[in-house]
């Protein structure tokens, strides 16, 4: 998949808080999957966490459905510590 196709603000609104998560810059975070290189987001998954983590993000139009969602959006705002 190449990220770079994904709505820009959801894209990188994302990366912050998954990359706050894993304790890894957002730059790095975004170059290690723009090269197809999951390891960090998907070391700490549980199996079948990191299998529905690879199909959303193996699908651009599954991924703009997944963040516009009312409870991606609520999820990202708690997550971020956003109100």
């Amino acid at each position: 998949m190449d990220i770079r196709s994904t709505n820009p603000q959801n894209l990188d609104a994302l990366l912050r808080t998954v990359s706050g998560k894993l304790g890894i810059p957002p730059e790095k975070l975004r170059k290690e999957l723009e090269q197809g290189k999951f390891d960090n987001a998907l070391k700490n998954m549980k199996p079948d966490e990191a299998k529905k983590f690879n199909q959303v993000l193996s699908n651009p139009k599954l991924l703009e459905k997944f963040m516009s969602a009312p409870q991606a959006q609520a999820l990202y705002k708690k997550l971020s510590g956003e109100r």
